[in-house]
């Protein structure tokens, strides 16, 4: 890991790159590629700021905390860019690799995640009732809503149909067939 710290409107201690440096090495167990960390440092009047600026492989990650004491700031900003980086690695997890999905691989959680209840992982459910509508009027209802998605009843087929709004502005539809 790459560490540079800036001081503004106050003189750098070797101990405050000493800290800074140590507070940050604990972020290692949720990178792996090699990362550019740059540290300001800074007082204004009363209040310590210590912002953190992570970068590593197209990711970034940004904090900014303002404390009565520079410790304080530092640990702050710190347990902000931990949070943001477990909630990317939740997330990255999640998500299956490209390279991975022809074949069937067995991924080990630490142990701390094996033991954890797979309905936990599920934070909302919700129940709805499908609308029979046409093709046409759930275009027509997605253009009006915000909703990324719209879960309906084909009046035409009869079937359960998703349509949903792609990155690109434009609409994906996701049809639904017996099994025969």
């Amino acid at each position: 890991m790459k560490i540079s710290v800036t001081f503004r409107n106050t003189e750098g201690d070797d101990w405050h790159k000493e800290y800074v440096d140590d507070r940050l090495k604990r972020l290692n167990k949720y990178i792996d590629a090699p990362v550019d960390a740059r540290v300001v440092l800074s007082v204004e009047k009363f209040r310590n700021v210590a912002e953190v600026n992570l970068m590593a492989n197209g990711l970034s990650v940004n904090a900014k905390e303002e404390e009565k004491d520079m410790y304080l700031a530092i640990d702050s900003a710190v347990e902000k860019i931990e949070r943001q980086l477990k909630k990317h690695k939740e997330k990255s997890r999640g998500h299956k690799n490209s390279a991975a999905r022809g074949d069937v691989a067995a991924v080990s959680l630490p142990p701390e995640e094996e033991t954890e209840d797979p309905a936990s992982i599920i934070v909302e459910t919700r129940k709805m009732v499908l609308k029979p509508m046409s093709l046409d009027d759930a275009l027509m209802e997605m253009e009006t809503s915000k909703n990324r998605f719209l879960l309906f009843l084909d009046s035409a087929t009869e079937y359960v149909s998703v349509i949903y709004r792609r990155d690109d502005g434009k609409y994906g539809l996701i049809e639904t067939q017996k099994r025969m």
